[in-house]
């Protein structure tokens, strides 16, 4: 006799758990309603006694966690008496969103069910559903209190009758159905931003029209505005603000003249990245007498032509840097006034705003004045004719390149030995065909010459932080935007500590910041040249906190300076723009600006720093892929990078490219995530896979659209 067929969901055999999620998930779409035990057995589709039974004793479970309330004998209610919240909403493809709670707090799950179709970042109000025992908080969006954006990019997909968005994100689980007299032209293929115009609650597909068609996908132009549009950074200039900058005129008057101090007649050079055009920054040298030497830090003096307010200054502001993608700059200010007016190209006047130092042969400040200045450039160094120099002794300006590399060295050495930390990361490069595909990977290493510009650099921004900032103690000092590094997080630093243990090195986590700082130090020098260097430089890294700008100053923690800014790159950071504004202001015995105007402003520099940054490594990731997608079933030398339950992250060490071996992939056994030891362990055969471990492994897939490379291990 045929065994009866199984009725689905409620009629087959469940476990608590499942049943527990199917009740819940009841509860929350329909939180006003109070529901019988009947109603609830008919509603799940429970037909066996043992489901009904199962069902009774979760509800009473329910009832005791505060999850149910009981709004009369034997009626059943979500309890809504949970506390409300406002934060934000953050998307997640596998509709398991996330919910941040304004001013810190545990993050609170909201399943896509309970989302109310808030996007990716959405400022929200959501009600926290009371916390079952041994279950995560779970909440309900009950209001989108304002859109983050609600612009995407991705690759159309157009057939007669319609077409759809096709999202690359881990933001959004939907393909957006578009409307083809929404298109704005876009073809089958292109990639686009689109906009979503509304989400009916009843659909599961949001709708949305093309905004802006970037090109074909595949191009590298349109690739890399894909990657800018993607972190909402401009691709173009707009027209009025180009406009603006070439009404500009780049003429010195006479009255610049007579305002400043003239600079002219003393050598003069600056020291770039060889590709670079705006050069924002330069240095002279001369000898005063024997033992002294007068040392300028030339800045590149913007505000000269960017006037507070103009339009080319918001437009500026709202950007709050240039971005520096594998192949293009995206300038913070027009091209005339970034490559033209305001860069210090050699063999032209132009107006600076200079720290002019006089320091003795052991690189001591005995006097220094801050100046408005007329500087004209004898000379552009790329780093490497700089490089050349110092190790040969021999070329242009050979005698102030090795003087001013000599002092640079013993302010260098002071900075170290007082507690500044020494992260010297090498830099993977591209080489670059006029097509903009990657042809070979170089690294970029930060030699003497680089140091040299680095250490003057950082002592003018120093100096221009404690003219302003360090006052008496019974005077106030004036409104500036520092540079500021809070000390590491102390949990962070003992995790540091417990995972380089497994290579057999330790550092300090307690004692003074110059005691924890030293050690560091001594860590990332025993480390150099080692295989497990760049392991352990991301991982220390990633336990410091990120520096930004604000008002309030508490430091530089990395640097080991009480006072730091920003003041030498006025052409690529508005910081600097905001520091040369107000130093002027002060110089001129104005009154402190006010806390309120710069504190905000600090704050959005700060989070369009971090969003330039992402686009950047999105860049570098995206040639990556592009060139390792020319190399797939050859075999690399590699180590591990990370370790997931999903899989290990493998670097590649002749390149440092990064792929993925899925989990599915490592076929030999059935392999279990061990969190604490950063390790996968085989259940059978027992075999370990650890951060920083070597192995052999072969190129499998390359996914541009995900910007993700697929390894699987090589055969032995």
């Amino acid at each position: 006799m045929a065994k009866k067929k199984k009725e689905k969901k409620g009629g087959k055999r469940m476990k608590k758990k499942e049943l527990a999620e199917l009740m819940a998930s009841y509860f929350y779409a329909r939180p006003a309603d109070s529901v019988t035990l009947k109603q609830l057995y008919t509603g799940l589709n429970l037909t066996t006694h043992p489901l009904k039974m199962l069902c009774a004793d979760t509800v009473e479970e329910m009832l005791e966690d505060g999850f149910l309330t009981m709004t009369e004998p034997g009626h059943y209610q979500l309890n809504d008496k949970g506390q409300v919240m406002t934060g934000t909403f953050q998307r997640k493809s596998n509709g398991r969103n996330c919910f941040l709670p304004d001013g810190g707090g545990e993050p609170v799950l909201i399943a896509e069910r309970n989302s109310a179709h808030a996007m990716n970042n959405d400022k929200v109000k959501v009600a926290l559903c009371a916390r079952r025992r041994r279950h995560e908080a779970e909440g309900q969006v009950i209001e989108i209190i304002e859109r983050a954006n609600t612009t995407l990019v991705g690759r159309l997909k157009v057939t007669r009758n319609y077409a759809f968005l096709l999202t690359e994100t881990n933001t959004l689980g939907y393909d957006v159905f578009i409307p083809k007299d929404k298109l704005k032209g876009g073809k089958d293929g292109d990639k686009v931003v689109a906009r979503i115009t509304e989400w009916p609650e009843e659909a599961r597909n949001p709708f949305g029209e093309v905004v802006d068609v970037l090109g074909q996908a595949g191009d590298n132009t349109t690739e890399m505005h894909a990657i800018l549009a993607e972190y909402g950074l401009p691709y173009a200039y707009p027209v009025n603000v180009e406009a603006a900058a070439e009404k500009i005129s780049a003429e010195i008057t006479p009255e610049d003249y007579a305002e400043r101090e003239d600079c002219r007649d003393v050598v003069t050079f600056t020291i770039d990245p060889r590709d670079a055009k705006d050069f924002d920054d330069a240095l002279s040298i001369r000898q005063l007498k024997p033992g002294l030497w007068e040392v300028g830090v030339h800045i590149a003096d913007v505000s000269h032509y960017v006037k507070e307010g103009s339009v080319i200054d918001k437009e500026a502001l709202k950007r709050a840097t240039s971005v520096y993608l594998v192949d293009r700059t995206i300038p913070m200010l027009p091209e005339r006034l970034c490559n033209f007016i305001c860069s210090l190209r050699p063999d032209e006047e132009k107006l600076a705003y200079s720290v002019l130092f006089q320091l003795n042969d052991r690189a001591e400040v005995k006097d220094y004045r801050i100046r408005h200045t007329v500087i004209k450039s004898n000379r552009r160094f790329a780093y490497e004719e700089a490089q050349d120099i110092i190790e040969t002794g021999q070329g242009d300006y050979h005698e102030e390149i090795l003087t001013l590399n000599r002092l640079a060295q013993q302010l260098r050495e002071r900075r170290l030995a007082g507690g500044a930390i020494n992260f010297d990361r090498c830099e993977v490069r591209f080489e670059i065909d006029e097509t903009g595909k990657p042809v070979s990977v170089y690294f970029k290493e930060s030699k003497e010459a680089n140091k040299l510009i680095e250490e003057f650099m950082l002592l003018a921004n120093r100096t221009v932080a404690e003219h302003v900032g360090k006052v008496p103690r019974n005077k106030k000092p004036k409104v500036l935007p520092y540079r500021i590094h809070d000390l590491p997080d102390p949990d962070k630093l003992d995790n540091l500590n417990q995972f380089i243990a497994r290579f057999g090195y330790k550092i300090r986590t307690g004692g003074s910041k110059v005691e924890v700082a030293k050690s560091i130090n001594r860590l990332l020098g025993d480390i150099s040249g080692k295989k497990e260097q760049n392991l352990i430089e991301t991982v220390s890294l990633r336990a410091m906190q990120k520096a930004r700008y604000s008002i309030h100053n508490i430091g530089h923690y990395g640097l080991a300076f009480d006072f730091y800014t920003h003041f030498t790159s006025p052409i690529r950071r508005y910081p600097d723009l905001m520091v040369h504004r107000l130093l002027t202001r002060y110089e001129a015995g104005g009154r402190t600006a006010q806390a309120d105007k710069y504190e905000p402003m600090c704050e959005h520099s700060s989070a369009m720093e971090q969003i330039a940054a992402n686009a950047e490594r999105a860049s570098i990731k995206y040639k990556q892929v592009e060139f390792m997608s020319e190399r797939l079933g050859m075999v690399f030398d590699g180590v591990i990078s990370g370790v997931t339950e999903w899989g290990l992250y493998v670097e590649i060490n002749e390149n440092k490219c990064e792929g993925m071996i899925a989990m599915r992939d490592l076929g030999d056994d059935y392999y279990e995530f061990d969190e604490k030891n950063y390790c996968l362990m085989g259940r059978r055969r027992h075999r370990k896979y650890s951060l920083g471990d070597p192995l052999k492994i072969k190129v499998a897939r390359a996914n541009l659209e995900k910007k993700q490379l697929d390894f699987v291990l090589a055969d032995d």
